[in-house]
């Protein structure tokens, strides 16, 4: 692939592309991360290949092994497009009715769908699904629509095009306004605004400057992070390139935890593909930006995922915090100004570039924007993860996303914020959740880590 010189020639690769594949060609999506996995999603996809293969519909049918699409209590997930027909907890002895009933004769496997418990109603399309039509999935739901191993699905959805019109269009001075304006606040931890820790680095006394992914992601039990490094990493990397152009890096690195092999495994994938194809290195898309990243796996020290302990790990040393008296953002890695987000922060910059700031900021609360990202865990029906608007109340969450406590026990409390965060008991299922409501409860919002009891 020659490298992109323009925001034209990505355009024009990305009109190739969706011209030469029929959106009406069969393609059956899989679950590929590491939750399904766990559930043997490897013997389902050597099923779905042999299944194809003895039916000789190599070619004729697409197979897709996708990232996290987030219902993980029914995975492993498989997903039949165009017309997105959902089967749950799928076997390998089950592919194939899936591909001769589904695929070939356009029936439906009633066993594999979902059955509402309240209705026992069996609901066939994904889009149907409590689980997910009570969701706003903008950075999640293209985890079901691409392989996180091929820049060309991303590409075909619109990727790039925001690191594209950042870079032909607005000057870097822009691309930090828009930030602040949609007030993007850190969804790592406590939620500072994004524009402000980037404005810090970006006026600090030093040329040489970093940004930096935070994947390190330590609380048990959370996982959204890794569920994005692994289902679309180009989305993450567009993002970090956006905020280095904005802030003034010409390097970059993200910091996965030894735990999340997969993560590295597709991230590398992607960096190199990005190189490639002209969307990282050298002059990129013809603009006269540079911007290299570099991936740092963790040694498994929770206490790394703290930015100057992460900071400390990248130099090389044990990943050990410093004195609070200077911030990272002036002097992080090697006493450079280095800014610091986290993977989900960093995924939004895209969205925010392509649709603007107005867009943004009229979803959730007055001062909690956007989406947010949670892992819904422990008693609750359905567990897995779920991205809803700020503002979302406890109950929603709990009730109409996770279908409600194991057993029809009376829920007792929900725990947000992960170990540091508290316990906010049944009484206050109603309150919204965003950060500074959380804040008033005595909780916080964190990574987005929510198990139920």
């Amino acid at each position: 692939m020659p490298k992109l010189d323009s925001a034209a020639e990505l355009e024009q690769l990305r009109r190739e592309i969706v011209s030469q594949r029929d959106p009406n060609k069969p393609c059956i999506a899989i679950c590929a991360g590491t939750g399904c996995r766990a559930l043997g999603c490897d013997k389902v996809i050597t099923a779905i290949k042999e299944e194809v293969r003895k039916r000789d519909l190599a070619g004729k049918v697409d197979i897709r092994e996708t990232g996290c699409p987030g219902f993980c209590e029914k995975g492993t997930v498989v997903v039949i497009y165009p017309e997105g027909i959902c089967y749950l907890q799928v076997i390998p002895e089950d592919i194939a009715d899936i591909v001769s009933q589904t695929v070939v004769e356009k029936k439906v496997v009633d066993r594999l769908l979902y059955v509402d418990p309240t209705t026992n109603e069996k609901l066939t399309y994904e889009k149907d699904i409590p689980f997910y039509k009570n969701q706003m999935r903008f950075l999640i739901g293209n985890n079901s629509k691409l392989d996180p191993k091929s820049i060309t699905d991303y590409v075909a959805l619109g990727g790039y095009s925001a690191l594209a019109k950042a870079l032909s269009q607005m000057t870097p001075e822009l691309v930090l306004m828009e930030v602040e304006r949609a007030n993007l606040r850190g969804r790592g931890g406590a939620g500072f605004a994004a524009g402000r820790k980037w404005k810090t680095t970006r006026d600090a006394p030093d040329e040489t400057k970093y940004v930096v992914v935070n994947c390190d992601e330590g609380d048990p039990g959370a996982f959204m992070d890794r569920a994005l490094m692994e289902g679309n990493p180009h989305g993450v990397l567009e993002g970090l390139a956006i905020g280095a152009y904005a802030i003034g890096c010409r390097e970059g690195y993200i910091y996965v935890r030894a735990e999340y092999p997969l993560a590295v495994e597709n991230v590398g994938i992607a960096i190199r593909q990005a190189k490639e194809y002209g969307l990282l290195g050298e002059n990129i898309l013809g603009s006269g930006f540079d911007f290299t990243v570099k991936v740092h796996r963790g040694a498994g020290a929770f206490v790394s995922g703290e930015s100057s302990a992460l900071m400390t790990a990248i130099e090389g040393r044990v990943g050990e915090p410093r004195p609070k008296y200077t911030r990272t953002a002036v002097r992080g890695i090697w006493d450079r100004p280095s800014n610091l987000n986290n993977v989900e922060t960093w995924a939004n910059v895209p969205l925010i570039i392509n649709n603007g700031a107005n867009w943004f900021t009229s979803i959730g609360t007055e001062g909690s924007k956007g989406t947010k990202i949670f892992s819904l865990v422990g008693k609750v029906n359905n567990t897995g993860l779920v991205e809803v608007p700020m503002g979302t109340t406890l109950r929603d969450i709990v009730y109409k996303i996770g279908g409600g406590i194991a057993g029809g026990k009376r829920l007792k409390a929900v725990q947000t914020g992960g170990p540091s965060g508290g316990c906010i008991p049944d009484q206050l299922l109603d309150s919204p959740v965003d950060y500074d409501e959380l804040a008033k409860l005595g909780s916080i919002m964190g990574s987005g880590w929510a198990p139920a009891a």
